[in-house]
C-alpha cells in the first residue's frame, strides 16, 4: 500500500469515464442540447486570483496528496486555471425530475471533473470542481459559485463524513478573486459576491439522472454502456453485466439509498432538494445546496424557500421521496431487464431496509440493546412527542444520553431530570407543549431500566451515536461572514471540532449551543434557496 504524498499538479490522473463512455469534444461553452453522448470534454474557465481558503488534511492524506501553499500550481489546478497533461476534464450529461416534474436535459452546468486519482489503498476517486465555469449544460447560468455556497458544501461534506453518514467528500475550498452576481432568494436583489471553487471527491458523481436522460431520449446503447460501466467499476462483486445482474445492481442501489436516508433521519439532516439529478448511484449524499439540520423538531420543516409551498423535501418526507426517486430510476432501467415487474423487488428492499435501519439506529440512540415487545410503539410515539414539544433534536438526544444512565444508576427524582432535559433542549420562544414528551420520558425510564447492561455502558453507547456537534446553519453563516471579511479562523475551528462530533470537547461548548433567537429568521440561518 503506497503511503507517499505528492503535489496535485504532479499526480497522474486516470480517465475511465472519458475513455470508456461516449463523449464529445465541446466546440464551445455555449449552452445547448447534447444528444447521443454521456459527457462533453470541456476545460474549466480560469479565474483572476486563485488562493487556498480551506483544505481537508485527512482526505488529502488518503488520496496521497500534499497540502499546497496558499498560491501555486496545485491551487491553480484546484481553481481550474491549470489542466495537467494527464487530466481529461469533462462535464457529464444527465436529466432529472425537479420537484416532481421532468426537467429534461440538465447536466453539469458548473461542475467539471478533472479525472480520477488513486488513493493509498488503490481505490479510484474522481475530483470534480464546482464553480469552474460554463459548460454546454449551464443553460442560462454562468457556471460559477459564490463563497457562501461553496463554504457550506465544503464544510458539510466533511461534517457528514465524520458523523458516519454515507457522503461525497470535499478536498479544498479555493477563492477565485472574482465577483459573482447572485440573487440569493430570487426576489430581485441581485448583488456581487466573492466567488469560490470547491473540489468535490467521490468514487463517481453519476446520478439517477444520468440513466434517466438516456431512456428519455431513446439512447438504449448509451443506457446499457453506462450501466455496464457503473457495475464493472463500482459494483464488481455482482459479476459481469447481464439482465439478472442489472436487477441485483438495482436492488443494491435501493439498499444503499435506504441506508443513506436512514442516516439522515438519525442525525436530523434535511437535504432540501432531493431531485433525481441529486441522487447518487452509489447511495452517497451529493449536492449540498439548501440543506439544514433539524433544530426545533418539526417533520414538516424544510430549509429550502423554493419548497415552502409544497414542502415536498421536508425532513419527514425524505424516506418517501427516496422511494419515489428510485421508482423513477427503475423506469429508466426497465429496458435493460427481461421482466420489469422484477424491479419491484428492489423497491420493496428499500422499504424494508429503511424501516429496519431506522429502527436499529433509533434503538441505539435510546441506549436499547435488547428488543422489547413494545419498542416499535415506544419509538413511534417519540416522534409525535418531539414535534409537540418542538425541542432541539440534537440537544435532546445528547442530553438524554446522560439522563438515561442516571435513570438506571440512580432511580428517583425523575421529574427534576426531565425538566432539566426540556430546559436544555427546548426553545422558549416557540412555547412547545411538553406533556406528551414528559409522559414518553416516564415510559422510557421504565424501559431503559430493563436493559441488562450497566448505566456506564448505556451512556457510552448513546454518546457514540448521538452527536454533540452538527453543522447548524447559523454556525455555517458565521463562518461565511467571517471568511467574506478575510477571517478564516472560525471556519478552521469549526472544521476541526466537526471532525470529532461525538466527543465532548468542552472548550468548544459554544458550538453545540441551540440556535439563538437572532438566527431564527436570518437568511442563511433558517432559510436558504437553490441559489448558489
Amino acid at each position: 500500500m503506497a503511503t507517499h504524498v505528492e503535489p496535485l499538479e504532479q499526480v497522474t490522473f486516470q480517465n475511465s469515464f472519458v475513455e470508456e463512455l461516449r463523449g464529445e469534444v465541446a466546440p464551445n461553452k455555449l449552452p445547448r442540447q447534447v444528444p447521443g453522448y454521456h459527457y462533453s470534454r470541456i476545460d474549466p474557465t480560469p479565474v483572476a486570483d486563485p488562493h487556498l481558503l480551506a483544505w481537508s488534511d485527512d482526505l488529502a492524506a488518503y488520496l496521497g496528496l500534499d497540502r499546497p501553499a496558499e498560491r501555486g500550481l496545485a491551487v491553480d489546478a484546484l481553481a481550474g486555471n491549470r489542466v495537467t497533461d494527464s487530466m481529461k476534464p469533462f462535464a457529464a450529461r444527465y436529466g432529472g425530475h425537479q420537484f416532481g416534474s421532468w426537467a429534461g436535459q440538465l447536466g453539469d452546468g458548473r461542475a467539471i471533473s478533472l479525472g480520477e486519482v488513486t488513493a493509498v489503498d488503490g481505490s479510484g476517486w474522481e475530483i470534480q470542481l464546482k464553480g469552474a465555469g460554463p459548460t454546454p449544460y449551464s443553460r442560462r447560468a454562468d457556471g460559477r459559485a459564490v463563497l457562501r455556497s461553496s463554504l457550506r458544501e465544503f464544510l458539510c461534506s466533511e461534517a457528514m463524513y465524520y458523523l458516519g453518514v454515507p457522503t461525497t467528500r470535499a478536498l479544498s475550498l479555493v477563492g477565485t478573486g472574482d465577483q459573482v452576481i447572485r440573487d440569493m432568494f430570487y426576489n430581485g436583489n441581485a448583488k456581487p459576491e466573492p466567488g469560490a471553487v470547491v473540489a468535490r471527491v467521490a468514487p463517481t458523481f453519476i446520478r439517477f439522472g444520468n440513466f434517466q436522460i438516456m431512456t428519455a431520449t431513446g439512447e438504449m446503447d448509451n443506457l446499457r454502456a453506462l450501466a455496464d460501466y457503473v457495475i464493472r467499476h463500482h459494483y464488481p462483486e455482482l459479476g459481469e453485466p447481464s439482465p439478472q445482474v442489472y436487477l441485483r445492481w438495482f436492488e443494491e442501489v435501493c439498499r444503499r439509498t435506504a441506508v443513506m436516508i436512514a442516516h439522515w433521519m438519525s442525525v436530523g439532516f434535511v437535504h432540501g432538494v432531493m431531485n433525481t439529478d441529486n441522487m447518487s448511484i452509489l447511495g452517497l449524499t451529493i449536492d449540498y445546496g439548501p440543506y439544514g439540520w433539524l433544530e426545533p423538531y418539526d417533520p414538516d420543516w424544510t430549509p429550502n424557500t423554493t419548497d415552502f409551498s409544497s414542502r415536498r423535501y421536508a425532513f419527514g418526507q425524505q424516506p418517501h421521496v427516496g422511494l419515489w426517486n428510485l421508482y423513477q430510476l427503475a423506469r429508466a432501467l426497465a429496458p435493460l431487464v427481461a421482466n420489469v415487474e422484477d424491479l419491484n423487488i428492489g423497491l420493496e428492499l428499500y422499504r424494508t431496509t429503511m424501516a429496519t435501519t431506522q429502527h436499529q439506529m433509533m434503538m441505539r440512540k435510546l441506549g436499547l440493546n435488547t428488543e422489547g415487545q413494545d419498542d416499535h410503539q415506544l419509538i413511534e410515539s417519540l416522534y409525535e412527542a418531539l414535534a409537540e414539544a418542538a425541542v432541539d433534536m440534537t440537544l435532546f438526544f445528547r442530553h438524554l444520553s446522560h439522563v438515561a444512565s442516571d435513570l438506571v444508576s440512580s432511580p428517583g427524582n425523575e421529574d427534576a431530570r426531565f425538566q432539566e432535559l426540556l430546559a436544555a433542549a427546548g426553545y422558549p420562544e416557540l412555547s412547545g407543549r411538553s406533556q406528551l414528551l414528559l409522559e414518553w420520558l416516564s415510559r422510557y425510564a421504565a424501559r431503559v431500566r430493563q436493559e441488562p447492561t450497566g448505566s456506564t455502558a448505556i451512556r457510552e453507547g448513546m454518546l457514540r451515536v448521538n452527536p454533540k456537534y452538527v453543522l447548524r446553519n447559523y454556525l455555517a453563516q458565521q463562518a461565511i461572514e467571517a471568511a467574506e471579511a478575510g477571517d478564516l479562523s472560525f471556519l478552521n475551528r469549526l472544521m476541526q471540532v466537526l471532525k470529532t462530533p461525538y466527543d465532548e470537547q468542552p472548550e468548544h461548548d459554544d458550538l453545540a449551543a441551540k440556535r439563538p433567537a437572532w438566527a431564527s429568521d436570518k437568511p442563511g440561518c433558517a432559510t436558504l434557496s437553490c441559489s448558489s
